[in-house]
C-alpha cells in the first residue's frame, strides 16, 4: 500500500492523463491531471491476484454463477455500512452511469422531469437529456462554506410531469456526507410528490474522519416501494475501468420493471469486472480502504491549507470523496479567467464548475486522489497562478 509510489500512466489509454491535452489544452509533459475521479494508486494486492488467477487460466468465456460476487457485495455493506442487502433484486450493471440511464429508462418516459441537485456530477444531466427527458436543477445554497438544502424551497418545481429525484450520496462534487435529517427529507420530497427515487452511492466509503455515510436504504426504509440504490466497488478501489456497478431494488414491482428492460437490452455483467469486484470485497480490501483514507486525509489538509491561504479562494470542506470543490468566486474573476490560471498557467486539468449545473459558475473540482507530492506540486502551482492577489 504505497500510496506514494509514483506510477507514469501516460500512454496506456487512460482517460485521467493522455486526454488531458485535446480537452484542457494542458500538455502531459508538465501538466497535473486533476480532472476525471480515478485514483493515481494501484488497488489491493487480492484484485491483481484474482486478475492473474483468470490470466493463468487462460479462457475468457461468459460469466455464471455469481453467488460468491453477490455474497462479497453482502458482506461488505453489512459489515462497512450496516446494511442487509436485500436477496435478489440486485442487478449488475455496466456501472452507474449505465445504471442512471437504465433507471431513466425504466421508470420514466420522454418528456418526463428528473430533478436533481445542482451542482452535482455531470453525466446524471447527460443521460437524462439523451434520453429525451427534462432536467429540473434544484438549486444546493452553501452556507457556512458547505452545501446545504431545503426540500419545501423545491416543492414549487414539483409539476406534474416530474418522476424521479437522482440523489449523489456522498455529494459530488460538494463533498457533502449527507445527515439522516438531510436523507430523511430528501426521502420525505419523494414521497410528497410521488416519485421515484434514485440513490447513487457510488463514493460511499471513501468519507473522512468525523462523517459517517448512510445508505438511503437505512436512513429511510419506510420508502422502499420507491426506492433504486446505486453501489459500485469501482471508486472504491481504482477500477473504474471494469465498468461494474449495481443497482439494487427491495420493491418486487420495480425490480420487475428494471429486470424487463435489463433484458430488452441485452445487459449482461463481464467477468473481469465480477471477479475484481468479488475479490476486493473482502476484509483485505477494507483494511486497503482504510489505508487509502488515512493517506487522503493527509492530502485533503495539505491541499486545503495552502489553496485557502490564496486570497478569495476557498475549499469546501471535504467530508467524503477525493475531490475538491474550490470556490474562486472571492477573486473576482470570470469562470474563463479562472480557467486559464488553472489551466493555462498552473498547467492543473480540472473540471469546470459550470459542466456540473446551477451553482457550479466560479467554481473548479481538482482531484486529491494522486501521490502526495503531486498535491503539493499542484498547489505550489496555483500559488503562483494567482501569485498577484497576495
Amino acid at each position: 500500500m504505497d500510496f506514494d509510489e509514483l506510477i507514469d500512466r501516460r500512454g496506456t489509454h487512460c482517460a485521467k492523463w493522455d486526454m488531458m491535452d485535446r480537452l484542457f489544452a494542458v500538455p502531459p509533459g508538465r501538466g497535473i491531471a486533476m480532472w476525471v475521479a480515478d485514483m493515481d494508486f494501484r488497488p489491493p494486492v487480492v484484485v491483481h491476484e484474482a486478475l492473474q488467477r483468470m490470466l493463468d487460466h487462460g479462457i475468457y468465456g461468459y460469466f455464471g454463477d455469481d453467488g460468491d460476487y453477490l455474497a462479497a457485495i453482502r458482506w461488505w455493506m453489512a459489515n462497512r455500512h450496516g446494511w442487509e442487502v436485500p436477496e435478489g433484486g440486485v442487478f449488475t450493471v455496466h456501472g452507474l452511469v449505465n445504471g442512471t440511464a437504465l433507471c431513466v429508462d425504466a421508470f420514466t418516459a420522454p418528456g418526463d422531469g428528473v430533478l436533481l441537485m445542482t451542482p452535482v456530477y455531470h453525466a446524471f444531466a447527460r443521460v437524462i437529456r439523451a434520453a429525451g427527458r427534462r432536467v429540473v436543477e434544484a438549486p444546493l445554497r452553501v452556507s457556512d462554506g458547505r452545501h446545504v438544502f431545503d426540500t419545501a424551497e423545491w416543492d414549487g418545481l414539483a409539476d406534474a410531469s416530474l418522476r424521479m429525484i437522482v440523489l449523489c450520496s456522498p455529494h459530488n462534487p460538494g463533498g457533502r456526507v449527507w445527515t439522516r435529517a438531510e436523507l430523511r427529507a430528501i426521502a420525505d420530497f419523494a414521497v410528497r410528490h410521488d416519485l421515484i427515487l434514485v440513490s447513487d452511492e457510488i463514493h460511499a466509503d471513501l468519507v473522512f474522519p468525523g462523517h459517517r455515510h448512510l445508505p438511503m436504504a437505512v436512513a429511510a426504509p419506510d420508502v422502499a416501494d420507491r426506492l433504486v440504490m446505486m453501489t459500485a466497488a469501482t471508486k472504491t478501489f481504482n477500477i473504474a475501468g471494469a465498468h461494474t456497478g449495481n443497482v439494487i431494488i427491495a420493491d418486487p414491482r420495480l425490480a420487475a420493471r428494471f429486470r424487463t428492460r435489463l433484458e430488452a437490452l441485452g445487459i449482461s455483467p463481464n467477468s473481469f469486472g465480477m471477479a475484481m469486484v468479488t475479490a476486493a470485497c473482502s476484509p483485505e480490501g477494507a483494511a486497503w480502504v482504510d489505508a487509502l483514507m488515512a493517506y487522503l486525509d493527509g492530502n485533503r489538509r495539505l491541499f486545503d491549507q495552502a489553496v485557502n491561504a490564496i486570497p478569495g479562494v476557498r475549499s469546501m470542506p471535504l467530508e467524503g470523496t477525493y475531490l475538491a470543490w474550490v470556490d474562486f468566486r472571492g477573486t473576482g474573476m470570470d469562470q474563463a479567467e479562472i480557467v486559464r490560471r488553472v489551466e493555462q498557467t498552473a498547467g492543473i486539468a480540472a473540471s469546470h464548475g459550470p459542466s456540473f449545473g446551477l451553482g457550479g459558475e466560479g467554481w473548479m473540482r481538482l482531484n486529491l486522489a494522486t501521490p502526495r507530492v503531486r498535491v503539493a506540486e499542484a498547489v505550489s502551482r496555483l500559488r503562483d497562478a494567482f501569485a498577484d492577489l497576495q
